[in-house]
């Protein structure tokens, strides 16, 4: 055998070794999908991108992260809206999406009491709109159908545009980053322990008719993942006592699992999968905000007992 004949057969051994390695790869990645509903790999990467710019956004200033949670809440809307119409209401785009802006500057310029006026203020308007929507004859409507609408409309803001400006009113606070720090990897961490645990020891369906793929095996090892990570941001950035992070753990399992068992049925309800593909891997923003809007509500609440905004 010539030396030319070694290295062709050296080149074979190396492509065929490669070819195993990856053809053994997607069928993991396969089996993985399978099994938690979506890429996985691909999740993992696009949710820690999105983690590094919200949380480069916190720490650059406060108008920054104002500014993002703006556009996230604006995307988010437009998402929500657009699946409305697909189940065939008629959610205004542009109102909602003003009256998301609306609600994130009141909380942005004047606090708690600014969010809650914007939430009228941008509920009105959107009333207004969409009554003045249903006098044109192209979009008439019978009273019924006006009135499913409006009030789609009006979740679409509480929903999405307060439960976000929640998270903006928590980094006016004593420590304010880090509370918002802590509530995207506590949110995270819950996330993440579930797929792990649900993935990897899920047997045991826990809500098969909302969620399939979500396991009471996914359920301890999101509680466990959550103890820890609440337990290590309050003693070591949060300047709270242990018990603090056992609480603070026990209520974003809580109030993200049931945020993630909520936007299931929503989209179950409206007959769609994603509420949209613009984030590979994650569906839309508002698949990415099922976990943390409801979480937002729940830190706040912490923050707010322990006098944070005192």
């Amino acid at each position: 055998m010539t030396g030319h004949d070694r290295r062709d057969d050296l080149r074979e051994e190396i492509r065929a070794q490669f070819d195993g390695a990856k053809a053994q790869f997607e069928a993991t990645s396969a089996k993985l999908e399978k099994r938690a509903g979506r890429n996985l790999f691909l999740a993992i990467g696009t949710g820690l991108v999105f983690a590094a710019l919200f949380l480069v956004a916190l720490f650059v200033s406060p108008w920054t992260f104002a500014i993002l949670i703006a556009v996230i809440v604006t995307i988010a809307l437009l998402e929500l809206a657009s699946a409305f119409r697909v189940a065939g209401r008629r959610v205004p785009r542009i109102g909602v999406a003003l009256g998301g802006i609306i609600i994130v500057a009141g909380a942005a310029f004047f606090g708690a009491e600014g969010a809650l006026l914007g939430l009228f203020v941008a509920s009105l308007m959107l009333v207004v709109w969409r009554l003045i929507e249903g006098l044109v004859p192209a979009w008439e409507t019978p009273p019924k159908t006006l009135i499913r609408d409006v009030f789609s409309g009006l979740f679409s803001l509480v929903y999405v545009a307060f439960l976000g400006s929640l998270a903006l009113l928590l980094s006016h606070g004593e420590r304010g980053e880090w509370w918002v720090f802590a509530l995207l990897l506590l949110t995270v961490s819950v996330d993440t322990g579930a797929y792990a645990s649900g993935v990897t020891l899920g047997k045991h369906k826990m809500t098969p008719r909302i969620s399939p793929n979500k396991t009471w095996e996914g359920f301890a090892g999101a509680a466990v993942a959550a103890m820890i990570a609440g337990i290590a941001i309050s003693l070591l950035a949060l300047n709270q006592p242990w018990w603090v992070g056992v609480i603070l753990g026990v209520v974003v399992l809580f109030t993200a699992t049931g945020g993630d068992l909520a936007e299931s049925l929503i989209k179950r309800n409206l007959g769609v999968k994603d509420m949209s593909t613009w984030i590979p891997g994650h569906g839309g923003f508002l698949d990415r905000l099922d976990s943390l809007l409801p979480s937002a509500v729940g830190v706040y609440g912490v923050a707010l007992s322990l006098g944070v905004f005192a």
